[in-house]
C-alpha cells in the first residue's frame, strides 16, 4: 500500500514546484503587477493544471510576501510602500554589486558575448514605435542574471531573486508605460557601462553602473507616485 502511493505523490510534487516556479517567474519578470488579482480557476486553466497545485504555489509565495490576501479573501500581487520599496532598493545595490564584483573577476568573454547580444535586442526594440514591453522587460532580466550567476555564488544569487521576487512587478513599470527612459534607452546607456567595465575586469567600474541603472530606475519609480505612499 505504501509503496503504490510513491509514484503520485511524487508526481504531485513535482508539479507543484513546476506551478510555484512558472507564477515565480510571472512575478520576477514583472509581468505581474501590484494589486492585480490571481484566480486560482483562471490560473490553473492558463497553465493546464488543477486548482490543487495553484493553490499550493500561491500559498508559498504568500509566505515569502511576494503575493497577499486582501480583506475580501482575494489573492493579489502584493502592493509596496516607498519606504519598503527604497529600503530594498538599497539592499538590491549591495547585494547585486556584490555579484557584478565577483562577475568582473570571474565572467570571460563568452559572457560579454551574450550580455551584448541581450543590450542590443534591448536598445533594437526600444526603438520601435510600438516596443514590446515584455520582451524588453525579459530580456532585460536575461542580461542581469546572467551576470550575478557569473559570479558562482548560488547563495547570493538566490537572495538577489527574493528581493526581485519582492519587487519585480514594480521593478519595470517605467518599460511598461513607454516613459522617457525607454524613449531615451536609459537601461540600454547603463547596460553598456556595465558590459564595458567587466569586459575589463574592473569591479569598481562595474558596480557603480549596476548602482546607476537600479538607483535611476527606482527614483523614476518613487517619482510616478505607483507606490503606496504610506505605512500601516
Amino acid at each position: 500500500m505504501t509503496t503504490s502511493l510513491r509514484p503520485p505523490l511524487v508526481k504531485r510534487r513535482t508539479l507543484g514546484s513546476d506551478v510555484y516556479g512558472q507564477i515565480r517567474e510571472l512575478l520576477m519578470s514583472g509581468r505581474l503587477m501590484p494589486g492585480e488579482q490571481l484566480s486560482l480557476r483562471k490560473t490553473a486553466s492558463a497553465l493546464s493544471v488543477g486548482v490543487m497545485p495553484v493553490r499550493e504555489a500561491i500559498q508559498r509565495l504568500v509566505a515569502e510576501q511576494a503575493l497577499e490576501v486582501a480583506p475580501n479573501r482575494a489573492v493579489r500581487v502584493s502592493t509596496m510602500t516607498v519606504s519598503q520599496f527604497r529600503e530594498i532598493t538599497s539592499i538590491r545595490i549591495h547585494l547585486e554589486g556584490m555579484a557584478v564584483r565577483k562577475a568582473a573577476l570571474a565572467g570571460d568573454a563568452a559572457l560579454i558575448k551574450a550580455l551584448t547580444r541581450l543590450n542590443v535586442f534591448i536598445e533594437q526594440e526600444m526603438k520601435q514605435s510600438r516596443p514590446d514591453a515584455a520582451r524588453i522587460i525579459a530580456a532585460n532580466k536575461a542580461l542581469h542574471f546572467a551576470v550575478y550567476e557569473a559570479a558562482r555564488m548560488p547563495l547570493l544569487l538566490g537572495m538577489i531573486e527574493t528581493l526581485w521576487l519582492r519587487v519585480g512587478p514594480i521593478l519595470n513599470y517605467d518599460l511598461r508605460s513607454g516613459s522617457s527612459r525607454t524613449v531615451e534607452r536609459v537601461a540600454v546607456a547603463h547596460h553598456a557601462q556595465l558590459i564595458e567595465a567587466l569586459s575589463r575586469h574592473d569591479p569598481d567600474a562595474a558596480a557603480l553602473a549596476l548602482e546607476g541603472d537600479i538607483a535611476s530606475a527606482a527614483a523614476f519609480i518613487v517619482d510616478a507616485q505607483v507606490l503606496v505612499s504610506a505605512d500601516g
